[in-house]
C-alpha cells in the first residue's frame, strides 16, 4: 500500500504519546513492505522539507496562520490537494486543522480516510468550546471518514454520542512490551532513598501537573515521597516545590528505566484519549494514579486508583492506597490486549481492507 499519513506534529520533533504512536506505526508499516509517506507541520527552519528516515518518508510544510493553537498551514492543503497517488489517507486526531483538510480531500475525491481518534479534546483550550466544535466542524470531519479508529468501546461510544455515523473500529492503543517490562536496569536519573511518583508528560493545563505536585505535598507530610517530573511546558515554573525534581524532556529509549526506578505513576489529566505513559507504566510493572476518565479507568482497573478530576486529596489517598501495597500486579491487568504488534496489524489490516 502507499499509505499517506496526516499528522501535525510528529515524533521525535515534538515529543509525546500521539506522535510517537504516528512515528511508531509509520516505521512499522514500512518495515511490512508499505510506502509510507507522513505529512506534518512544523516552522523548524533546520528541518528539511523532504526526509526519509526509519523507512517511511517525512514531508514537512510550514504553518501558514496559528489558530488557538491549531497551526493552518496552506502547504498541507497544496501537497493535499495533488496527493491522488496514494492508495489510503490515515489522518491522525480531528482537532488539527490537517486532518480537516484530509477530510475536505476525501469529500471532494476518491481516495479512502481513516482517522485515529487520540481523544475527543483538547488540553489546549476549554471543554466548552471543543464541545462546539465537536457538535459541527469536528463531527463533519470524522464523517467524512471510511473508518474511525478508537482505542476503547467507551470513547467508541463517546464519538457516536456526537453524532458521528461513520464505521468505527476499536483498535487499542498499544506499547512495546517487550521493552517496558518489570525486568531490567533502573534509571540513574532518579536518586531517591524513600517512595518514587513518577509524573510523565507535556507540563499544559489539560494535563494539570499542578494536582500531582499539590497531592504530593500533601502526602509527603506524613512520609518520605518524592515527585519526580519527566517533561517540559509552559507551567514549569509554576511547579517548583520542595518535594518536586524535574527531569527534563527525555528520550524515549531512557523510559523503561525511568518507570521502573518509581513505585507509582500519578497522571490527573482533565482530558486524554487512552494515555501511552499509563500502559507503558503497567507494563513495566508500576500502578498508576489516574483521573476517573470513562475510556481510562476500566483499563486501569486493579493496575490502580482513579480519582475524578481535580480532586486533590484523592490524587493523595490514592496514592496512599497504591504505596501501601493496596494494588495487584498492573502488569497483569493490561495483559496482551495492549501489545504493540496487535495494534500495527489490527490497523494495517483496516487501511488495506479500505
Amino acid at each position: 500500500m502507499r499509505i499517506l499519513r496526516v499528522a501535525q506534529n510528529l515524533y521525535p520533533e515534538v515529543p509525546g504519546g500521539g506522535t510517537y504512536h504516528v512515528h511508531a506505526m509509520s516505521r512499522d508499516q514500512a518495515a511490512m513492505g508499505h510506502d509510507v509517506t507522513v505529512l506534518t507541520v512544523t516552522d523548524d527552519d533546520s528541518l528539511p522539507r523532504h526526509e526519509q528516515r526509519d523507512g517511511y518518508t517525512v514531508v514537512r510544510r510550514q504553518p501558514t496562520v496559528e489558530l488557538l493553537g491549531n497551526e493552518i498551514s496552506a502547504g498541507v492543503a497544496k501537497f493535499l490537494r495533488n496527493a491522488d497517488d496514494f492508495d489510503v489517507v490515515h489522518a491522525h486526531s480531528h482537532l488539527y486543522f490537517s486532518t480537516n483538510l484530509a477530510a475536505l480531500k476525501r469529500r471532494l475525491g476518491e481516495t479512502p480516510l481513516a482517522i485515529t481518534n487520540h481523544g475527543l479534546y483538547s488540553q489546549n483550550a476549554p471543554e466548552w468550546l471543543f464541545d462546539a466544535y465537536l457538535k459541527t466542524v469536528g463531527r463533519w470531519t470524522f464523517n467524512q471518514a471510511d473508518v474511525v479508529f478508537c482505542y476503547t468501546d467507551e470513547d467508541r461510544e463517546r464519538v457516536r454520542e456526537f453524532g458521528v455515523d461513520s464505521r468505527i473500529e476499536v483498535v487499542p492503543n498499544g506499547v512495546d512490551t517487550e521493552r517496558f517490562t518489570p525486568d531490567g536496569p533502573t534509571s540513574d536519573l532518579i536518586d531517591h532513598d524513600g517512595e518514587v511518583v513518577l509524573f510523565v508528560g507535556r507540563l499544559v493545563e489539560g494535563k494539570l501537573p499542578g494536582d500531582a505536585v499539590a497531592a504530593v505535598s500533601r502526602l509527603a507530610r506524613n512520609r518520605d515521597v518524592k515527585l519526580f517530573v519527566a517533561g517540559e511546558g509552559a507551567l514549569r515554573s509554576e511547579l517548583e516545590d520542595e518535594h518536586v525534581e524535574f527531569l527534563g524532556q527525555l528520550p524515549y529509549k531512557e523510559m523503561p528505566s525511568v518507570y521502573r526506578s518509581a513505585d507509582v505513576l500519578i497522571l490527573p489529566s482533565r482530558a486524554e484519549g487512552l494515555p501511552r505513559v499509563v500502559l507503558e507504566a503497567m507494563a513495566s510493572g508500576v500502578p498508576v494514579v489516574v483521573s476517573d476518565l470513562e475510556q481510562v479507568a476500566p483499563v486501569v482497573g486493579d493496575g490502580g486508583v482513579a480519582v475524578p478530576v481535580g480532586d486533590i486529596e484523592g490524587f493523595s489517598e490514592g496514592l496512599k492506597t497504591v504505596l501501601d501495597g493496596g494494588i495487584s500486579d498492573p502488569q497483569v491487568q493490561i495483559g496482551g490486549q495492549f501489545d504493540w504488534e496487535r495494534t500495527v496489524e489490527k490497523t494495517t489490516s483496516a487501511l488495506r481492507r479500505l
